[in-house]
């Protein structure tokens, strides 16, 4: 019997599995609880509601006091609204070439929020003061956008994560030279499960200015939040966010989700998690044949180049995305509902396509 036969509501088939992405999972039974007890009665909309107010008693207490929230839809809507928010018309942001606002906005940051990007190549996802330094020059010089801002993304596209320390140097090698510091923190609760430390010291008491902190890829149905976490340095939040339309209007919804991730440590338990699962998926493919891992597995995400005709054939079972088709690097993402099973399965797979490949 398939699925859609045992709930005709259901429409896919649930027995597929893969490593595309962590957007690619449910969501977390917990927050989907959550969502139900949140929706019953009436509750003041676009904000003024109970699980609004009590989401920014519980990021408080991660991000320290005097921080201020702003639930938005999506990343992409959370990193412009951030920039925005802490640049002048004429200011541009430092990245990386890989940075999430720089391949996969479909140039949101530029065309929407009117913000030059100035690229920085980096080896493994991560800016350095040095690296920063190619780009933060020029100041005063008209003919120039302004390097105002630093954007780093913590774990990086590549899934490798800042220690505490490498934050706070980029913070004051940006503060000294009058530029504030966005991190896009879409995958933000795997870097803490990687450190094993607080979210606070690696963001607030590392000298981060502004965040994009995420939770659709650790278990919610959707939903990210802006947090200025040294709100003098971002103005205009209240009305950018309606500007930029991601002001929702049924926000105890968005409210309750994060309640739930946040509150008794379930955001934790799911990136420690995920981040277990791609662990185990690196452990499970290091010293095959023909697979030669490019970046350090430090979260949930392992990236690897394949021999040419292996990934072709593996992704018919299992999805999952080219990183760089040019030099056959793919990258497999493991979610809070990824199993062991899937990750031995997966390993299987790949031993049979290799042997395959090489008895050709």
């Amino acid at each position: 019997m398939t699925a859609t036969q045992t709930n005709p509501a259901r429409i896919h088939d649930t027995s597929v599995r893969g490593f595309a992405s962590d957007n690619y999972s449910g969501v977390h039974p917990e927050v989907l609880e959550a969502l139900a007890a949140a929706n019953t009665g009436h509750q003041v909309a676009y904000g003024g509601d109970d699980y609004t107010a009590r989401l920014q008693e519980v990021l408080e207490d991660h991000f320290g006091p005097g921080i201020e929230m702003f639930p938005v839809f999506n990343g992409t809507g959370a990193n412009v609204l951030a920039l925005q928010s802490i640049l002048p018309r004429w200011g541009a942001v430092v990245c990386a070439t890989t940075a999430h606002i720089n391949v996969d906005e479909n140039g949101a940051p530029e065309r929407i929020g009117g913000i030059k990007l100035l690229q920085v190549a980096t080896p493994d996802g991560k800016l350095t003061p040095e690296l920063i330094d190619q780009e933060a020059w020029g100041w005063g010089d008209e003919h120039r956008a302004q390097p105002l801002a630093v954007s780093i993304t913590q774990t990086t596209e590549l899934g490798t994560c800042y220690t505490p320390a490498e934050v706070r140097a980029i913070a004051d090698h940006a503060h000294a030279r009058g530029m504030k510091l966005h991190m896009d923190g879409a995958r933000l609760a795997n870097a803490a499960a990687s450190l094993g430390v607080p979210l606070r010291d690696f963001t607030t008491d590392a000298g981060v200015d502004i965040l994009s902190f995420g939770g659709t890829k650790n278990g919610l149905l959707f939903g990210e939040i802006v947090v200025a976490l040294n709100p003098a340095a971002a103005d205009g939040l209240l009305y950018l966010r309606k500007m930029n339309m991601q002001l929702a209007s049924k926000m105890r919804f968005l409210s309750a989700q994060f309640i739930a991730l946040m509150q008794d440590g379930l955001w934790l338990r799911s990136a420690q998690h995920a981040n277990t699962m791609a662990a185990r998926l690196r452990s499970g493919v290091d010293g095959l044949a023909g697979v030669v891992p490019t970046q350090a597995t430090q979260s949930n995400g392992v990236f690897a180049v394949l021999p040419a005709g292996v990934a072709d054939k593996l992704r018919e079972s299992f999805r999952f995305y080219d990183w760089n088709e040019a030099t056959g690097e793919v990258r497999w993402v493991c979610s809070f509902d990824t199993t062991e099973e899937d990750v031995d399965s997966f390993v299987t797979a790949l031993r049979r396509e290799l042997a395959a490949t090489s008895s050709q």
